[in-house]
């Protein structure tokens, strides 16, 4: 493994070293002409060569061969310049004085304002994650990544699969979107991951709370919106290659991306490759079902995986429009934990101890490809966005073919497959009639076709249709007061389709006779839906403090495998059935932040009260079906509070002191289960971090050492068949630095990871495996190298 990363690293080293013998390096300072202060982030352009000043004024051209060459300076504020060099072996360091041109003012009060400025006027509730945040703290997967920002948590199915949970409310109640369209997988099913390349996302928002105003259907829990990257400069050409290892299930990854831009037309592209072995637990048996198994090397069996990504993007910018259109494809292969697939384990034939890198029955193949367009048109007075989208989602289960009840040993291992194509169409106009109003007007469609395939039927095919029109206005009542009120109305209709068993039952008739039939899962059935969202809210900013207030009205649409599922799933040891007679999900949420931010200090709260008409969930009977529990979906009311608490604090130079906590209460007021919580409902717990940069030294830059300590209290709410889950306490370290390495200005940058430092045994409430006792993974090192380059 970590031969492979050496190996990886000595070669680029070598390869740079043989480039620049032949090349030579342009230095410079560029400075303002009537002050003499160095001008900071101008850019410096010549063919195939770019450079940005640092707050010295100073800029680096490097692998630049022998001969004359002509750049051009371009800054906000300052008339643009050229000049020309000789390069050469003589050749001396270059001074260029720029001359401040005119400034418009009322452009820089409009195009003026930051992200962070634009997120403290907005009424809701959000989050900004930098590429910085996500590059510092990587994990196996993007959820898993995001998990330690406050409210937010996964349902996590192995070591590289998870599916994002905000607030304690996961599945489709969280919008997941990339480009602007929302990403349509299986996200039903707790064994379905999110099938999305973490590597090359610079920017993510989270919105905690109601969203569906903007977003629809299923952003009633909150949105986790992947942005698109920043637009590459002008005769620009950067990468990045990043590799990792970890030691705790044999992992390697490498992943390799890069963006270009000539004067219009910019491209992009990214590839992935992560092969992994089983991972290991703190334990050497589990029990399911009152079954010991016995593991390993504690390796939990069949765990292995493998994933190959690509993507690829082209764009075009103009001074009336920009565009893009990507192309992406996610492939993994992910074995399931052998014993969690029911209890037939026992008679497999299959040796899984035999390698820890082998994918035995069962496992699962996933393949996402997707296409997107982002289109943006600058109007005079309006800006209209456009964003296209296709998907093609295709699960394959596969596990030893077996009888079950009336069913023979199937022919083959295909037990389910699902594939779902989605199309998508996003419209909005934003415009202002004045000074002092920001209006968005909008339209969302999308429609999908599913089909099954396979001898293991668990929901029917179907076909989905949403069309959604909103509009939204953000009124500036001072500077620093601005209100927001929007309204939305949904319609959609979910068409599900007949099936039947491929094989007989044998049914006991009235006298006393029997007949064997074919018994018939879901009929051929059309259901509408239609509902109105709606969200008004405040934001107040007082100097360091920043005060939000948001009032929203969310939605829901019920699911194909909520209204028509029949059939057993046999990785949760039971058999499912659905309620066509299901009305969408309604939900009400009040929302409150107050932020406080300082250079030195910072606290926050973010407290939050919700209240379900009608939340739809899965609710287990007294009835039995060839031994298996039989849980049917059904609705109740349920009140739910809670919120984050986050404080942080610089205390020395070097120092810097962070502190969170989270807590959700959930309560079910009707119903079957009135007086219990909901399933997979977080518990309280709080995560202290401290992070202190040392002195450069020998070959690192900026190096900081990383402790978090997290600590999960005791999940004593529960659902039954639920159990509780014992708390417990969890460190993870991490060492961070760069390293200059190569012959230019751009530094290579590592990161050392350890995760649970003892080796502790515990439970996450929210892990799918904790319904079959397999606890967390245990101690693992990784190391990460992430080498940039530019051209």
């Amino acid at each position: 493994m970590f031969q492979k990363i050496l190996s990886i690293w000595l070669c680029f080293s070598f390869s740079t070293v043989a480039f620049s013998q032949d090349t030579f390096q342009i230095k410079g300072i560029v400075l303002n002409t009537d002050t003499l202060h160095p001008v900071e982030g101008a850019h410096v352009v010549g063919k195939n060569l770019f450079s940005v000043t640092t707050s010295t004024g100073d800029f680096t051209i490097n692998n630049v061969r022998e001969g004359v060459y002509t750049f051009s300076i371009y800054h906000i504020g300052y008339s643009p310049k050229k000049f020309t060099v000789n390069v050469g072996t003589e050749m001396e360091s270059v001074t260029v004085y720029l001359n401040e041109s005119a400034t418009n003012l009322e452009e820089i009060e409009v195009n003026g304002k930051s992200k962070k400025r634009e997120a403290m006027e907005s009424p809701i509730v959000t989050h900004i994650v930098s590429k910085a945040f996500l590059n510092k703290n990587r994990e196996n997967s993007l959820m898993q990544t995001l998990s330690k920002i406050p409210g937010v948590s996964t349902i996590n199915i192995g070591s590289g699969q998870s599916k994002p949970v905000i607030r304690g409310l996961g599945f489709n109640r969280v919008a997941v979107v990339q480009n602007g369209v929302k990403h349509e997988a299986q996200q039903w099913g707790n064994d379905h991951g999110l099938e999305i390349d973490q590597y090359g996302i610079e920017n993510i928002q989270i919105v905690k709370g109601p969203a569906s105003l903007i977003y629809g259907s299923d952003a009633i829990a909150g949105v986790v919106d992947i942005q698109p990257n920043k637009m590459p400069m002008q005769h620009s050409l950067k990468g990045e290659i990043n590799v990792l290892g970890e030691s705790n299930n044999d992992l390697f990854g490498i992943s390799a991306g890069v963006i270009t831009r000539k004067d219009k037309w910019f491209y992009g592209g990214r590839v992935t490759y992560r092969d992994y072995g089983d991972y290991k637990v703190p334990t050497d048996k589990i029990n399911y079902e009152n079954y010991i198994f016995d593991l390993h090397d504690n390796n939990l069996r069949n765990t292995a995986g493998k994933e190959a990504n690509a993507s690829a993007s082209i764009g075009y910018v103009s001074d009336f429009m920009k565009s893009e259109t990507t192309f992406s494809n996610v492939n993994a292969k992910n074995g399931f934990f052998a014993n969690a697939h029911g209890l037939e384990v026992r008679a497999s034939n299959i040796d899984y101890d035999s390698s820890s890198r082998d994918i035995d029955l069962p496992y699962h193949k996933v393949n996402h490809f997707k296409i997107t367009n982002n289109t943006t048109l600058y109007g005079e007075k309006h800006t209209f966005h456009i964003d296209l989208g296709y998907q093609n989602n295709l699960r394959e289960e596969r596990s030893e073919p077996s009888a079950h009840g009336y069913m023979p040993a199937p022919s083959d291992s295909n037990e389910r497959l699902f594939s779902k194509n989605s199309y998508a169409l996003n419209v909005r106009d934003a415009f202002k009639p004045n000074d002092k109003h920001d209006v968005v007007m909008g339209v969302n469609i999308e429609y999908q076709d599913n089909n099954i395939g396979g001898w293991g039927f668990l929901i029917p095919e179907y076909n989905r249709f949403v069309v959604g029109a909103f509009a939204f206005d953000q009124f500036e009542i001072h500077p620093d007061l601005h209100f927001l009120a929007g309204i939305r109305y949904d319609y959609g209709f979910i068409d599900t389709k007949a099936y039947f068993d491929w094989f007989p039952s044998t049914i006991n008739n009235s006298d006393g006779s029997t007949s064997h039939v074919y018994l018939q899962r879901s009929k051929n059935k059309s259901s509408n839906f239609g509902n109105i969202s709606a969200s008004t809210g405040l934001s107040y900013i007082k100097k360091n403090t920043t005060y939000k207030m948001n009032i929203g009205k969310s939605f829901r649409m019920p699911l194909s495998n909520e209204l028509a599922s029949d059939g057993v799933n046999y990785h949760m040891y039971r058999y499912e059935k659905g309620n066509l007679d299901l009305d969408p999900e309604e939900s009400y949420q009040l929302d409150v932040d107050i932020d406080h931010t300082t250079k030195l200090f910072s606290v926050g709260i973010s407290p939050f009260v919700n209240f379900f008409e009608n939340y739809i969930y899965l609710n287990p009977t007294s009835n039995y079906y060839e031994t298996l529990q039989i849980y049917e979906y059904t609705q109740t009311k349920v009140f739910r509070f809670g919120g984050e608490l986050r404080v942080g604090a610089k205390v020395f130079n070097n120092l810097q002191l962070d502190a969170s906590a989270e807590y959700v209460y959930s309560r079910q007021t009707s119903g079957a289960k009135e007086g219990f919580t909901l399933p997979f409902s977080p518990p309280l717990s709080g995560l202290f971090s401290a992070n202190y940069q040392f002195k450069d030294f020998f070959f690192l830059n900026k190096p900081q050492l990383i402790a978090d300590f997290k600590i999960a209290n005791s999940q004593d709410e529960i659902v039954p068949p639920e159990e509780k889950t014992d708390g417990y306490q969890l460190l993870n370290m991490s060492f961070l630095a760069e390293m200059d390495f190569f012959r230019n200005n751009q530094s290579i940058e590592m990161r050392i990871k350890l995760n649970n430092v003892f080796n502790t045994k515990y439970y996450d409430h929210t892990s799918y495996y904790r319904l079959i006792d397999v606890p967390e993974p245990g101690r693992n090192i990784s190391i990460s190298l992430t080498i940039p380059f530019n051209k």
